[in-house]
């Protein structure tokens, strides 16, 4: 079985973060196609699957740039295993019901939204480049998201029983957010990422306001759970690798 090391530089390793990120929870939400609710939320949740996987290809075609060993966007997506990808939590837990999804794809919206907003302004110009793009993106993500909140939150009493159900397991993962690491201080210092402090006041305001229209309450202190940015995962993200990367392990190699 094929398996490629990469030597990380803060910078490659940052890029790789992001890529990894928009890659896994691109999976998770393709999971939803032929299995949503309904014709046009399974259209929906395709589209925005394959917004995740746009901005991730780009990232890592960004990546392998910056190694600058020939490598793939391939490559990083099918040929590492599960120690090596630095997602967050977040994405890599399993799809769980409608509800679910939605509360994730909020909370990871909210953040995302003004981190690619403050990222058009990288040093990196690659990566502002890939924001400007990727702001956009999101906006429609989150716009999408915080509608069916308030939708299921202030809907029937099983509807808004599954949201609470989903605001309470996906609100611990929430705060890898805004972890910085030596990896982080470096590009934050660098000019390349935007600190994730700054982004907060944002992330805090959409929502409370989102909240307030899903008349659901916020979401207490707690503690949070960590991990993702130091390659440990939970057991489904093997799970997750084994299925996605099935094809290209089992043929090297392969074109078609």
């Amino acid at each position: 079985m094929t398996t490629i090391r990469v030597e990380e530089t803060p910078h490659l390793a940052y890029v790789l973060r992001l890529a990894d990120s928009a890659l896994v929870l691109s999976h998770r939400l393709s999971e939803w196609c032929g299995h949503a609710p309904m014709l046009e939320e399974d259209l929906a949740l395709t589209n925005i699957a394959l917004d995740l996987l746009g901005q991730a290809r780009l990232l890592y075609e960004h990546a392998a740039t910056l190694e600058g060993k020939g490598r793939s966007e391939d490559d990083f997506a099918y040929l590492r295993d599960a120690p090596q990808f630095r997602n967050l939590l977040i994405c890599e837990l399993p799809r769980g019901d409608f509800a679910f999804t939605i509360v994730r794809q909020t909370f990871f919206s909210a953040f995302f939204h003004p981190f690619w907003q403050l990222a058009r302004s990288s040093t990196d110009r690659t990566l502002a480049g890939i924001a400007e793009k990727a702001e956009k993106e999101v906006a429609y993500h989150l716009r999408h998201a915080g509608a069916w909140l308030v939708r299921l939150g202030d809907g029937t009493e099983e509807s808004r029983r599954r949201t609470l159900e989903a605001v309470d397991a996906l609100w611990p993962y929430t705060g890898e957010f805004f972890e910085v690491d030596e990896v982080g201080e470096t590009m934050i210092e660098a000019g390349i990422a935007p600190d994730p402090a700054s982004l907060r006041p944002s992330f805090e305001d959409t929502l409370e306001r989102l909240f307030a229209e899903a008349d659901l309450p916020r979401p207490a202190l707690t503690w949070m759970q960590t991990g993702g940015l130091r390659g440990v995962h939970t057991e489904h993200l093997g799970h997750m690798l084994a299925v996605m990367q099935h094809l290209p392990r089992a043929y090297p190699g392969a074109l078609w």
